[in-house]
């Protein structure tokens, strides 16, 4: 079997030893008998699956103690309006748009109402991230959102807000578990984790303990925090293979020092692409050196006539996934 190295955004590149272990317990897991994909959410066999995937995620991520780990389905998109559901409540919000995924997720919060743009750098084409202490809220709004890593522009913030007065939510799907961060500066985190956790269909949230008495009455039970915190995130079938994949996730960083460690080797990584970069007249970067991903290395080649031979090319080499966002094309390396 020869194998390939997948740069694809999402459903992104697993560890292999992860895939191993998985490969090896898919038939019987820890001697139940039973793949993990055929045991009843419900059951013994299962309940120590999801409740060491929450415990793990918790020591990798330093959550505090007023914090709760949900478990969750629909992908990162679905928070897009579940975030307004949830903390609204007839209230403003502002947003952060600094890309593609926060422009979209400011598009379908508009339904709700009371959403405004904090700060947006959409005028120079997303190539910085708005400064922090440029964005524009109100003292009484319910939250300010925001996106810590742009996948398609490349885009990264390196440093937590430190906004006290308003509850900070974030998306971190591209580059949750890629570095330590301080949670107790926000107030709602939440990522898709088909790109640095596991495969597709699962989403992990992680929310404050006094943001979960906000739900809008007619907000359905699956998508009310509140709700599916008190039931364990098992209001409905979870997405049970997924969690488990998480978990054996977590156990491989762990094994990788922690997040300090994959931090160090992510810096090294795209330290070493974004020099080559800068080196040659062939490729080019526009992303402000400030906030140039560690996790999205985008790219283009000067001249853009080559961009098909390259990743003709690429592909031929056994580089898969390289190919740029539909919405602004040329070519990407993510999770590198």
């Amino acid at each position: 079997m020869s194998c390939k190295f997948n740069f694809s955004a999402g459903p992104a590149i697993l560890p292999r030893e992860v895939l191993t272990k998985a490969q090896s317990e898919l038939l019987d897991c820890n001697g139940t008998g039973m793949s993990v994909m055929e045991m009843s959410h419900r059951g013994k066999e299962y309940a120590p699956i999801i409740k060491n995937a929450e415990l793990k995620f918790k020591k990798l991520m330093n959550v505090p103690k007023n914090y709760k780990i949900l478990f969750l389905q629909g992908g990162a998109v679905t928070q897009n309006f579940m975030v307004p559901m949830n903390l609204l409540n007839n209230r403003t919000a502002s947003y952060v748009i600094s890309g593609y995924w926060s422009k979209r997720t400011f598009t379908d919060a508009q339904p709700f109402l009371g959403a405004n743009i904090a700060a947006s750098s959409e005028s120079i084409n997303f190539s910085k991230a708005p400064n922090i202490d440029s964005w524009r809220y109100k003292k009484d709004d319910a939250y300010i959102h925001f996106c810590l890593n742009e996948t398609v522009q490349g885009v990264e913030y390196f440093d937590d807000p430190n906004i006290k007065n308003v509850p900070i939510v974030c998306d971190m799907s591209s580059t949750i578990l890629s570095r330590p961060i301080d949670v107790s500066r926000y107030g709602v985190i939440y990522a898709g984790a088909q790109k640095n956790i596991g495969p597709s269909g699962l989403t992990i949230l992680i929310v404050r303990d006094d943001l979960l008495d906000f739900a809008d009455k007619k907000t359905p039970s699956t998508l009310n925090w509140k709700i599916q915190s008190e039931n364990n995130s098992m209001i409905n079938t979870p997405a049970s293979y997924g969690i488990y994949i998480a978990g054996l996730v977590f156990d491989w960083l762990f094994e990788q020092g922690g997040l300090g460690s994959i931090e160090k080797n992510n810096l090294k990584k795209s330290n070493y692409l974004y020099d080559f970069i800068d080196s040659t007249d062939f490729y080019i970067n526009n992303v402000d050196v400030l906030n140039r991903s560690r996790m999205n290395v985008v790219f283009n080649i000067y001249n853009d006539d080559l961009t098909s031979e390259f990743l003709i090319g690429a592909e031929k080499n056994g580089l898969f996934g390289l190919k740029g966002h539909r919405i602004i094309g040329g070519a990407s390396s993510l999770n590198i």
